[in-house]
């Protein structure tokens, strides 16, 4: 088909996308696409877009390409901002006059119609050709691109895109970049079932101490996807993302009460959640290490301080709190001498700690041990669980279980110490490497709510037509005025 033919009978996508992009008020004479990011937010989006373990996998697979024929490989995030590029110096130079390098974007309501803006838009691998683009100084360029969906969220996270001057972009080329993004989703889909399989083997045992007590009750990532409970046919299917405390329903309509648990959510019933009370456990077997309870201890944010001893919950004092926090950063176990430092400080004696650690096993019984002080059952700390994601890269996650700094009301030396570190691992790594969903993640704490510089990398990072972009730049503005600044 010919550029005058492409003008005068435009495919059904492409004429919807013109529609987009006069109504979104795109001008045909635009010069190139908008620089978005600068080089540090480039790097820091980057760093913190899935699709950056899988690079290597796209440029091979596309390298011969965009090597030998003067093609021009392009990946973008869920909003058409260009992050990698990969072509001949040539094509490049080229590139660069429009604007189809890396920190630019290419959404259709700042370019118009285009093979990345227009398959995000539709939501399936799309072409474009020549005249089709709506700006004039693109009608030399041809374009295919392809949508890559997250499995976990469900949501489109990227494209991948193969751009060329327009005599040069073969039709098969859909096709390819449509199987590019299919593989990526691929690895995606493996990671997200590894990880399925490692929070069904830590959280398991909380559902498996509920059956009888709660029945129904589910495991829920927290992007809503069923891990366990329930019929067999139910894992995988999605649930709405959950909130602490808001209700949920399971496919068979029943409502239930959405609780943290550590990286997932434990759905159950209203009346079994206060119906349940936790029993006084029996000393564990010796050696029986593979049934030991599990106790989870929510203490992020938590006032008051919530622990769970295999589902079931145990009321908490501050105190017992920090002990449990304590016996938790130390599996080893502790002397009283050094526990009670740690508790008091100098003004610490290990007879203050007899006394309580021995209210603390009217709660837990033999689960707390002596000489020296440890806990003899399997520990899931909701404060370590974010210090091991932030250790293994994975900030986003860390940053939605981070609810707050730990014990905020508590006065011991080794507690304030942790909650200081945590506190300052956890803003650092959401802005040097967690994104927009880390930042806003972080952004909703108490510390994050009053962190100018977080908000303004927020601003910086949030697509344009994100709804989040008018809160954050409210609360920016509220800061700034009262500094005074």
């Amino acid at each position: 088909m010919t550029t005058k033919e492409h003008a005068a009978r435009p495919r059904p996508p492409i004429a919807e996308s013109w529609r987009r992009a006069r109504d979104a008020g795109v001008d045909a004479a635009v010069p190139a696409a908008p620089l978005v990011f600068d080089r540090d937010v480039l790097a820091d989006a980057r760093d913190a877009h899935p699709l950056a373990p899988h690079l290597p996998l796209l440029r091979d697979l596309l390298r011969g390409v965009a090597d030998e024929t003067e093609h021009l490989l392009v990946i973008t995030d869920e909003a058409g901002r260009a992050l990698w590029t990969q072509g001949p110096r040539r094509t490049r130079r080229a590139a660069e006059r429009i604007g189809l390098l890396e920190g630019f974007c290419w959404a259709e309501d700042t370019v118009g119609t285009n093979g990345i803006g227009t398959a995000l838009a539709e939501g399936r691998p799309e072409h474009v050709y020549a005249a089709e683009h709506v700006a004039q100084v693109l009608h030399g360029w041809s374009c295919a691109g392809a949508p890559v969906t997250d499995p976990d969220t469900g949501r489109v996270i990227g494209c991948v895109d193969v751009s060329a001057t327009a005599e040069r972009l073969h039709p098969a080329m859909a096709v390819l970049v449509a199987t590019a993004a299919r593989l990526a989703e691929a690895r995606l889909e493996v990671e997200m079932r590894r990880r399925d399989e490692r929070l069904r083997e830590r959280y398991l045992p909380h559902l498996t101490g509920l059956r009888g007590a709660c029945g129904g009750a589910t495991l829920v990532t927290a992007t809503g996807r069923i891990l366990a409970g329930g019929p067999d046919g139910w894992r995988g299917r999605r649930l709405d993302v959950p909130e602490p405390g808001a209700t949920i329903t399971l496919p068979d309509g029943r409502p239930m009460f959405a609780e943290p648990l550590g990286e997932v959510y434990l759905l159950r019933p209203r009346a079994g959640a206060a119906a349940a009370r936790p029993a006084r456990p029996a000393d564990p077997a010796p050696g029986a290490a593979g049934d030991r309870p599990l106790l989870a201890l929510t203490l992020l944010g938590a006032d008051p301080p919530v622990a769970r001893l295999d589902g079931r919950p145990v009321p908490l004092t501050l105190r017992h709190a920090e002990i449990l926090s304590l016996l938790a950063l130390h599996p080893q176990g502790l002397s009283g001498d050094r526990l009670a430092w740690l508790l008091y400080g100098d003004e610490g004696t290990p007879g203050t700690v007899r006394a309580e650690i021995h209210r603390l096993r009217d709660r837990l019984g033999g689960l707390v041990r002596a000489r020296p002080y440890r806990l003899e059952c399997a520990v899931d700390a909701d404060f370590r669980t974010v210090r091991r994601l932030l250790d293994e890269g994975d900030v986003p996650a860390a940053a939605r279980l981070y609810a707050g700094e730990l014990l905020p009301r508590s006065d011991a030396p080794a507690v304030r110490a942790e909650r200081d570190e945590l506190a300052v691992l956890i803003r650092r790594q959401a802005l040097d490497r967690g994104g927009a969903e880390a930042l806003w993640a972080y952004a909703q704490t108490e510390q994050g709510r009053g962190d100018l510089e977080a908000l303004e990398r927020l601003g910086a990072v949030l697509p344009p037509g994100d709804p989040r972009r008018a809160a954050v730049a409210t609360r920016s503005d509220r800061l700034l005025s009262d500094d005074g600044l």
